[in-house]
């Protein structure tokens, strides 16, 4: 198998990426309803769904504003103007995501933590699409940089690369094993899960970027990594309680 992974069905090529970021959607969402069958949701059905409307609208807009900011000094030629607007990331889509959800929370006047049972599907659907990221190759900006080492990989341009996509996936076999662990050993308040996921996915990126070869930075670090920094601040008061705990 080369990369870009480009399977053709009927002559037609196949877009791997597109197919397998739908198929984690459904995939994720048939994985929460599942576990929301198994819990007890003391969330009621109407505003449940209010909270999954709110973070369809903020993810969407968060990862479209998220994309664009990664690089703005773009040319706004017609063509890079289309391709700017196709341009989502999963990291905006989770901070405009949570930012949804409080805001619809607000309207209904729900107070009840909402997040964990996201966290499993939203693990699960992300590892499907970096799977599409990475069979893509340099058709996708989630490679990473040129590099001399081992793990160097041609992803489609000839060049041995860091394969973050890759990376990405092992991260995420690992905080899906520690996090179901962690629900196992310890008692977690309502709402802890999704903001250890939160921390530790945003941690990861922040470093992971360091490998990409992004091309727009502010005081040395790339959009990416100032959301991470935004999201560590949007959860500090949690942070400081827990280290407060522990000591």
């Amino acid at each position: 198998m080369t990369i870009p992974f480009e399977p053709e069905l009927f002559g037609i090529t196949i877009n791997i990426h597109l197919v397998l970021e739908y198929l984690a959607f459904f995939i994720a969402f048939r994985y929460y309803v599942v576990l929301r069958r198994k819990s007890k949701d003391h969330i009621t059905s109407g505003n449940r769904l209010s909270i999954i409307l709110g973070a369809a609208l903020g993810a969407l807009i968060g990862s479209r504003l998220i994309g664009i900011l990664e690089n703005p000094c773009v040319d706004f030629s017609q063509e890079n103007v289309i391709q700017l607007l196709n341009t989502k990331t999963i990291m905006g889509g989770l901070f405009g995501g949570l930012l949804g959800v409080e805001l619809a929370k607000k309207v209904i006047g729900e107070q009840s933590s909402s997040g964990d049972l996201f966290v499993f599907p939203i693990i699960l659907g992300i590892f499907i699409g970096r799977i599409g990221c990475f069979l893509s190759g340099v058709k996708e900006f989630t490679y990473g940089k040129e590099t001399l080492s081992f793990f160097g990989m041609d992803l489609g341009d000839g060049l041995r690369r860091h394969p973050t996509s890759l990376y990405e996936l092992v991260f995420l076999v690992l905080l899906f094993l520690g996090l179901q662990q962690l629900q196992k050993k310890i008692v977690l308040k309502s709402g802890d899960l999704f903001k250890i996921f939160m921390l530790s996915y945003f941690g990861f990126r922040f470093f992971i970027e360091f490998l990409k070869p992004n091309v727009f930075y502010v005081m040395g670090l790339s959009t990416i990594q100032l959301l991470c920094v935004i999201c560590w601040l949007y959860y500090s008061k949690f942070i400081l309680q827990k280290f407060a705990n522990a000591s």
